[in-house]
């Protein structure tokens, strides 16, 4: 008899805060680039009319399968799911003939299912191999980097992704454990090398903490991937439509700031102080955190910023069509 895959919960963040905010018309096109789970996808489609459609995207396996397979699979005629990094969702909807959506959902970072799976190896908390793709089928593992890079290359990605003090220190370690023949491969192998290496930490941390995040990251690209996604976003919103994106660390949220700032502030050219100001791309409506209850009834929702902007009327200046195109 064949034993049944695992199930491992997840609850959705601002669940109710992200589709109400980024519905604007229940007959839209919207798109989903995070879908997990599910959670977000599943309120927005009973929220939409016959019209309606939502497209959903993933680059992990496992979440395609939750939303094509067993008694929780999606079988709304609505609904189709892609298996893609959402950095691509332009291309992927161009290929399906949408050229423009009402709005964008994004939910980023590491799912519940992704941390508490100690396969995966995203977590210190669980004994597995030390992998952290998100995509499974593509790319190289944590320990693959670990095994190959050297001392300088991982203390820029401990400092810059994890925001690491002691980044030098765990380079250090990590490289004299693998001259050792000891490579690094699992998950505990990493927290054991990382501990050692750091001497202090805030209280209640765990001292591996931000060398998993960092790790994580640099894996997956997720911030190259953040940039790219927003940009693709703003192409594919009509006017009106809205991106409504969740983070969940200082380093994302500081990119979803800049770019919506960017887009949403008008800006003075001091060397032409009389010309035609440049048409603005996005209005920022809100930014929002997860209420007490919330954060009490799921603590990893505490750390959680949803902001919410909206595509002005006006069309993209020429020179923002001229830089997608690389003149």
């Amino acid at each position: 008899m064949e034993t049944p895959a695992p199930q491992f919960s997840h609850t959705t963040v601002l669940l109710n805060e992200a589709v109400d905010n980024v519905l604007t018309t229940p007959d839209g096109i919207y798109v989903d680039g995070t879908f997990g789970r599910g959670g977000h996808s599943r309120l927005l489609l009973s929220k939409l009319g016959p019209q309606g459609r939502l497209i959903a995207i993933d680059r992990d396996l496992e979440a395609i399968a939750a939303a094509t397979e067993g008694p929780d699979r999606i079988s709304d005629p609505r609904f189709t799911i892609v298996h893609s990094a959402f950095a691509d969702m332009r291309a992927q909807l161009r290929a399906i003939g949408i050229e423009q959506v009402q709005g964008v959902l994004l939910d980023l970072g590491v799912s519940s299912p992704q941390i508490d799976n100690p396969e995966r190896g995203f977590s210190f908390r669980f004994s597995g191999p030390l992998d952290m793709r998100m995509d499974t089928t593509r790319g190289e593992s944590a320990a693959d980097f670990l095994a190959r890079a050297d001392e300088r290359q991982i203390a820029e990605v401990v400092r810059n992704y994890g925001e690491e003090r002691f980044a030098v220190q765990i380079a250090k370690a990590l490289v004299a454990r693998r001259l050792e023949g000891r490579a690094v491969r699992t998950t505990d192998d990493l927290s054991e090398v990382v501990a050692r290496a750091v001497k202090t930490r805030e209280p209640g941390q765990n001292p591996a903490t931000r060398t998993f995040q960092a790790l994580r990251i640099h894996v997956n690209g997720e911030l190259e991937e953040l940039e790219q996604g927003l940009n693709a976003a703003l192409a594919l919103l009509a006017p009106g439509g809205r991106m409504a994106i969740i983070s969940f660390h200082s380093l994302e949220d500081r990119i979803v700031k800049n770019f919506i700032g960017g887009h949403s502030k008008q800006v003075v050219d001091r060397r032409a102080l009389f010309a035609e100001p440049k048409p603005l791309a996005l209005e920022a409506i809100a930014r929002i955190k997860p209420s007490e209850a919330e954060v009490q009834a799921n603590p990893r929702s505490r750390s959680a910023v949803l902001r919410i902007a909206q595509r002005t009327a006006v069309p993209l200046p020429v020179e923002h069509h001229k830089r997608r195109r690389g003149e």
